[in-house]
C-alpha cells in the first residue's frame, strides 16, 4: 500500500510540473514515466486490495473475540473486586471486633482498680475514724477523770478549811481557784483532743482527694480512647464543701 501512494504522489507531481499546451488547459507529460507509475499502482493494488479485504472479512471475528476478551476481563475485574471488598470487610470487622474487646476489657480493669482503691480508701477511713474516736474518748476520759479529781481535791480541801474558822475565806478563794483550773484543764485536752481528731480527718480527707484524682483520670483516659464513648459514672459521690472536710458519701450500688 505504501508503494501505491508513493506512485500516486509521483504522477501528481508529474503533472503539476508537466508543460501547459497554450491556449488550453492541457499539458504534456512524459508517457513512459506516467504508464511505469501506472503499472507499479496496477502490481502494488491487488495484494493490498486482498489484505484488505482479508482484514474486512475478519472483522467480525476479531470483533466478536475483543468483546469476548473484554467481557472475560471485566468479570474477573468485577470478580477480583468482589473479593477484595469483601476480604477488606472481614479485615474490618475482624480489626473493630479486636478494638471493641480491647476497650472492654480496658473498661473492666478500670473499674476493678477504682472499686479497689475506693475500697481501700473505704478500709483507711474507717480505721481512721475508729482510732480517732477511741483517741477522742481516751482523752475526753482522761480530762474527766483530771476534773473529777480536781473537784474532789478541792471539795476535800474546802471541806478542810472550813472547819477552820480561820481560813474559811481563804479556803473560798482557794477552791474557787482549784474548780477553774479543772475547768480550764479539762477545757484544753477537750481542745486537744479536736485538734487531734481534726488533723486525722484532714489526713483522711487528701487520701480521698488523690484517690478520685487517679479515678477521674482513668476515667478520662477511658473516653479518649474507647470506641462509642464510655461514660463511667459511679454512685458514689465526693462532697466538698467547707463543713464536711472532704468526707466519701458512698451511696447504695
Amino acid at each position: 500500500m505504501y508503494r501505491v501512494f508513493e506512485a500516486l504522489d509521483e504522477l501528481v507531481t508529474i503533472v503539476e510540473e508537466a508543460r501547459g499546451v497554450p491556449m488550453t488547459s492541457s499539458c504534456v507529460v512524459p508517457r513512459g514515466d506516467t504508464l511505469e507509475l501506472l503499472d507499479d499502482i496496477r502490481e502494488a493494488l491487488p495484494t493490498e486490495v486482498d489484505d484488505a479485504q482479508d482484514v474486512l472479512d475478519k472483522r467480525d471475528e476479531i470483533v466478536q473475540t475483543a468483546r469476548t476478551e473484554a467481557d472475560t476481563t471485566i468479570s474477573n475485574a468485577n470478580e477480583q473486586a468482589e473479593r477484595t471488598v469483601s476480604e477488606a470487610n472481614a479485615e474490618a470487622e475482624r480489626l473493630v471486633a479486636e478494638a471493641r474487646a480491647r476497650a472492654e476489657q480496658l473498661v473492666a480493669d478500670a473499674q476493678a482498680e477504682a472499686e479497689r482503691t475506693v475500697s481501700a480508701g473505704q478500709a483507711e477511713y474507717h480505721d481512721l475514724t475508729e482510732r480517732a474516736r477511741a483517741e477522742s474518748e481516751r482523752m475526753i476520759q482522761a480530762g474527766r477523770d483530771a476534773y473529777d479529781r480536781s473537784v474532789e481535791e478541792g471539795r476535800a480541801e474546802q471541806a478542810r478549811l472550813v472547819a477552820q474558822t480561820e481560813v474559811v475565806q481563804a479556803a473560798h478563794g482557794e477552791a474557787a481557784r482549784i474548780v477553774d483550773e479543772a475547768h480550764a484543764e479539762a477545757d484544753k485536752q477537750r481542745g486537744d483532743c479536736d485538734a487531734y481528731v481534726d488533723g486525722k480527718l484532714a489526713e483522711f480527707s487528701e487520701l480521698l482527694s488523690t484517690t478520685l484524682r487517679t479515678v477521674d483520670s482513668g476515667r478520662n483516659h477511658l473516653r479518649g480512647t474507647a470506641t462509642g464513648g464510655y461514660n463511667g459514672g459511679g454512685s458514689g459521690a465526693y462532697n466538698t464543701g467547707a463543713g464536711s472536710r472532704g468526707f466519701y458519701d458512698f451511696q447504695a450500688h
